[in-house]
């Protein structure tokens, strides 16, 4: 994570709360009612699927995240929680990077899969294989959608903190293969003023259903039932 988009990790909670958390608090919670020992999540971001993982389950969390100022919000947020502080171990490193000491009996991936290449997909899926014990689950929510037409920018949220309105715009710069190049505006303002301006451009890869259950299948992984927008495997 560069030195930009650290500055709008501020508006990461307020977003996502208003997206796909909701459905997650919902249905996750249910797919991991069996899962007693131990839990591995790519992308924990600043924590709040941590907590509904936490909530869900008495087991062992290990929490992936590469980003220095994620990590500091989630830690932020397990010292709020004192008695999860002996059971979430958070990893400062990638989904492709990790490697536990034992194995897991699932594996959670929220509101990160975008962030992996068709080519780093392929690695990745193998990486998780060998941190799951025979039979383990692995949990991602995906929604297939068409690929945006580049055009101009647009408002996606503003959330009012106090006198302060958080307001976060996109404008879709190419879309082909799977892949989405965006530019996102963060912005406060402060009585109609913009006071605090970040600009990040990133690419978002768009897999199909299709895709994800051929690269699963190669690496071991068996379909196994979950509600929208989740999707669930054991491994094979």
């Amino acid at each position: 994570m560069d030195e930009h988009f650290s500055r709008a990790v501020p508006f990461y909670d307020l977003w996502h709360d208003d997206g796909h958390l909701p459905a997650v608090r919902e249905h996750l919670p249910g797919l991991l009612s069996g899962v007693r020992r131990s839990v591995l999540e790519i992308g924990a971001g600043t924590g709040r699927v941590t907590e509904i993982i936490a909530t869900a389950t008495p087991a062992e969390i290990f929490a992936v995240e590469p980003a220095l100022a994620m990590r500091g919000v989630l830690l932020s947020r397990l010292t709020d929680r004192p008695e999860l502080l002996d059971r979430v171990t958070v990893l400062p490193c990638g989904g492709l990077d990790v490697e536990l000491d034992e194995p897991v009996e699932a594996v959670v991936l929220i509101a990160v899969l975008a962030a992996f290449s068709p080519q780093e997909r392929e690695r990745l899926w193998p990486v998780l294989a060998r941190q799951l014990e025979p039979g383990g689950l692995l949990v991602l929510n995906h929604r297939e959608r068409p690929l945006p037409e580049p055009g101009e920018e647009e408002l996606l949220a503003g959330y009012r903190v106090g006198r302060h309105v958080y307001e976060i715009r996109s404008r879709v710069l190419a879309a082909e293969s799977g892949r989405v190049t965006s530019r996102f505006r963060y912005l406060i303002r402060q009585r109609g003023v913009v006071i605090d301006e970040t600009v990040v451009v990133s690419d978002a890869y768009r897999p199909t259903r299709a895709d994800l259950e051929a690269e699963l299948a190669r690496a071991g992984f068996v379909p196994a039932p979950a509600p929208e927008p989740l999707l669930a495997w054991t491994l094979g």
